[in-house]
């Protein structure tokens, strides 16, 4: 019989910090895709749409697989999951590194998306489990490791990639290699947590607050505003560059310098909106992130080269406070699904982003990316869904930190 503890644990920091080391190794080497968008354009004679097909076939198969994932981990727990996740990215750093055509960089990107769909509903799982009631801050500080690693994307393509070339990449199996010693040791862990689980015996199940009707509308619009948060911040990923160097007259260095700038900002924006959500409520929380941003989002493209960057640093650290924020909100609507829920989350935001990438690249091909850049912060309206969003105390709230649902993981007699 299947149940989930209710049991407010102590706060494994060191846990949380692991996995949040992991998802920098993870997401530093996913991002070596879109960072390497201006070399793979140049060496393959690639256009906007292609590029986007590349984001495409990295993120859609996270998106399949991460729900799929999350839930068969609600069900049968497996620890070392984390780590072939890892065994696998390093797999998408061998073909990227040795890809010498379009099909072959589509190949290595999947690879990735694989090793990443494996990766994030586990981590996340394993971040709440450790959290002991502080889940915005557990959230954030797992969602904080990958941000930084995706920060560093950028300037690990400056020092490494671009003086020594493609091959470099090869390089990066070794911070993967690094990735799989932490995820072993972090799912003995976990192992030892549930054969605790285990000898407590089943326990009560922890069951939603809200109606079925009332919990699909509020997926529907998680959805609407994972897609007006990822589209946006997958474009700004992955056409910063070219904004800058079309607009401006940047160097690629130069660019990926901005480019860090920005992603450095959104790593320090998703820690602080997990913390704040536990003390102020993650409704709160999404409110003014998402809309908060929009005024310098809109004003970001018809500005100089300073207003530009400091402007970004603005959306970067407004916007992304957001995400941790939807992520315990959601689980928090279903707390005895908290894998597949992670899974979704996670999943759905790779994928639309993804796709709203590919798409804006098309775009970009018949207007120009300036145009694009004048035209996609409106997306940033849909944040206004957020009035359709259920309100419990619990969720909206600055009440006492809530009993950890899905902190202990199914038993299994």
């Amino acid at each position: 019989m299947n149940g989930f503890s209710d049991t407010k644990t102590t706060t494994s920091y060191s846990i949380i910090l692991v996995v949040a080391g992991a998802h920098l190794i993870n997401d530093l080497i996913q991002f070596l895709v879109p960072a390497l968008y201006p070399l793979f354009k140049d060496n393959f004679d690639l256009t906007y749409l292609q590029l986007g097909l590349i984001t495409l076939a990295q993120q859609i198969t996270a998106c399949v697989l991460q729900p799929v994932m999350g839930l068969y981990g609600d069900m049968r727990p497996k620890p070392l999951t984390l780590a072939v996740s890892l065994v696998i990215v390093a797999a998408g750093v061998l073909l990227l590194a040795t890809a010498s055509s379009f099909t072959l960089l589509l190949a290595a990107a999947a690879v990735l998306g694989m090793g990443s769909a494996l990766f994030h509903p586990e981590a996340s799982r394993v971040s709440r489990m450790a959290s002991g009631g502080k889940l915005g801050f557990a959230q954030s500080t797992f969602q904080v490791g990958g941000n930084t690693g995706t920060a560093l994307g950028p300037l690990a393509v400056v020092l490494l990639v671009l003086p020594m070339g493609q091959s470099s990449i090869l390089w990066f199996g070794l911070l993967a290699a690094l990735g799989v010693i932490m995820l072993v040791w972090v799912a003995r862990w976990y192992a030892n947590h549930q054969r605790k689980l285990k000898a407590m015996g089943p326990v009560a199940k922890i069951r939603s607050e809200f109606p079925r009707e009332t919990l699909i509308i509020a997926f529907a619009v998680i959805g609407a505003l994972l897609l007006s948060k990822f589209v946006y911040i997958e474009t700004f990923k992955s056409y910063y560059n070219f904004f800058l160097i079309e607009k401006f007259g940047l160097e690629i260095g130069e660019a990926q310098t901005c480019l860090f700038i920005f992603l450095s900002a959104v790593a320090v924006g998703t820690f602080f909106g997990g913390p704040v959500g536990d003390r102020l409520g993650h409704l709160k929380v999404i409110w003014v992130s998402i809309l908060g941003a929009l005024p310098f989002a809109l004003i970001l493209p018809h500005v100089g080269l300073t207003a530009t960057v400091i402007l970004s640093i603005l959306v970067g650290l407004i916007l992304s406070s957001a995400f941790s924020a939807i992520v315990v909100f959601a689980q928090e609507l279903l707390p005895q699904k908290v894998g597949m829920v992670a899974g979704f989350v996670f999943g759905f935001a790779f994928g639309i982003g993804a796709l709203g990438a590919a798409a804006l690249g098309a775009l970009a091909d018949h207007i120009g990316i300036q145009q694009v850049f004048s035209y996609f912060s409106l997306l940033l309206l849909l944040g206004f869904l957020t009035a359709f969003l259920p309100k419990s105390r619990r969720l909206t709230g600055n009440s006492a930190a809530p009993a950890v649902p899905g902190t202990a993981e199914p038993s299994q007699a």
